[in-house]
């Protein structure tokens, strides 16, 4: 679904080239990451001293705000209405011609690594500085170097995601809804093996069962399949549902991952999170319409888009501003209030100001790393196409290697990450190796000369 053009949208129509654009699925996207940005800024508790906790650990009440503010799963479900467009685009260009799956991986893979390839560059060198300088030891330089890349987790697991759109868009054509709640069923089987069958090892299969069942949701999305009807059953039932698993199971109330808790919804996803997505993506449906009459007003719309053009940015760089503001409390000697307390809650305002102003600052110097997509590889072949996937998995696997090593080469502590232990450096070596793999799927091969 695509909403009319309104009357005095047609200038900004026609400078951002965004004529019959879903506009609502741009401002899920835009609204999703500035729900994480603001969350983190006003969950994350860290100390002049390096010391790390979460503000819903003080304020446990909160905790059922996560119900609303965990809002990843949007994210994905947009992901999924991109990529239908992106992947029908493909197919009238090229057919079904041999290496338009490298042409798609390559720009979804290019669009979020460039980025992220900045960043880490950046607190590598940092990283590199600070140890030869003497000055990592403290802790909260320490705590900085394996913290900050904590939100490329959603990063690698978009990358996999992405790789996986062509065959999961062509299982959607074949069976629609019929996926989503094959996937669904999976993600139970499970969670019934690692609570009820002690088999933890298998918890980690639903980064992928829970994080492609949403996004399969925006395939569902795009081609009509989610009404309205359906939307309300959705809404319904996955609160009903969210309500039943953290009262009656073993899932916590927080749909965040918080210190100390045994279970945590996030990681790996449960079907708590399923619950809570599949629940989330139905009221969003629902407010479709009268979102729509919002965004048709030009000027809402254009700020749309101005934060879009930077989201991404912001989102990399949203916890180097707030590690930049906690080391500007160290050097005055300032000590925040206590989480939780009259003090805390009246210097929320101000704090998330100052973070918001830092943020903007490194988002005017870097937000021209966001969009550049890649040339399209030369060569049309089988062997792109299993360079690029090969690439694209391995960055995804060292995206998210990368979000639990944290960039601290010289003095990152092994981290166990699913199996093994892993320490930055191999991190970073698998997540280049995938990068490189991925810019090799778009060298052409000169072909050899023909015969007489």
């Amino acid at each position: 679904m695509r909403y009319d053009r309104p009357m005095g949208t047609a200038p900004v129509d026609a400078a951002t080239r965004t004529a019959g654009r879903d506009r609502f699925v741009d401002a899920l996207r835009v609204g999703s990451l500035v729900v994480v940005v603001l969350g983190h800024w006003l969950m994350a508790d860290v100390r002049p001293d390096g010391e790390v906790s979460n503000a819903l650990v003080s304020v446990p009440a909160l905790e059922p705000l996560t119900w609303v503010l965990q809002v990843m799963p949007l994210f994905f479900l947009v992901g999924g209405v991109a990529h239908t467009f992106a992947l029908a685009s493909l197919e009238r260009r090229l057919g079904a011609a041999p290496g338009r799956y490298a042409v798609f991986v390559r720009s979804r893979t290019w669009r979020l690594l460039r980025p992220t390839a900045v960043l880490l560059a950046v607190w590598v060198a940092a990283g590199l500085l600070l140890r030869g300088l003497g000055l990592a030891e403290g802790s909260l330089v320490a705590t900085a170097l394996r913290l900050v890349t904590q939100p490329l987790w959603f990063v690698g697991i978009y990358l996999g995601v992405a790789a996986l759109a062509p065959p999961m868009l062509a299982a959607h054509r074949r069976w629609g809804l019929g996926v989503v709640v094959a996937l669904g069923v999976g993600a139970v089987g499970v969670d019934v093996l690692r609570f009820a069958g002690g088999v933890d090892a298998v918890g980690p299969v639903n980064f992928a069962l829970v994080w492609l069942a949403v996004h399969q949701l925006g395939f569902c999305l795009q081609s009509g399949l989610l009404t309205r009807s359906r939307a309300a059953a959705m809404a319904a039932g996955g609160l009903a549902s969210l309500v039943v698993l953290v009262t009656a199971g073993p899932y916590p109330v927080s749909m965040v991952g918080l210190p100390g808790q045994a279970v945590s919804n996030m990681s790996p996803p449960t079907v708590a999170l399923l619950a809570q997505g599949v629940a989330i993506t139905g009221a969003a449906v629902l407010l479709r319409d009268a979102a729509g009459r919002v965004l048709a007003r030009p000027r809402v719309w254009a700020g749309v888009l101005v934060a879009g053009s930077a989201a991404m940015t912001a989102f990399l760089w949203h916890l180097t501003a707030l590690f930049l503001a906690v080391l500007g409390l160290r050097l005055v000697g300032w000590e925040p209030p206590p989480v939780g307390s009259g003090a805390w809650w009246a210097t929320r305002p101000p704090w998330l100001a100052v973070l918001a102003v830092l943020t903007l600052g490194l988002v005017a110097v870097l937000r021209r790393f966001e969009a550049v997509p890649p040339a399209e590889p030369a060569e049309r072949s089988r062997r792109v196409d299993v360079v690029a996937a090969v690439g694209a998995g391995l960055c995804a696997l060292g995206v998210l290697m990368v979000s639990v090593t944290g960039v601290d080469l010289l003095g990152g502590a092994p981290v166990r990450f699913v199996a093994v232990d892993v320490v930055p450096s191999a991190a970073v070596a698998v997540l280049a190796v995938g990068a490189g793999l991925v810019a090799l799927a778009g060298v052409s091969r000169p072909r050899p000369a023909a015969r007489r």
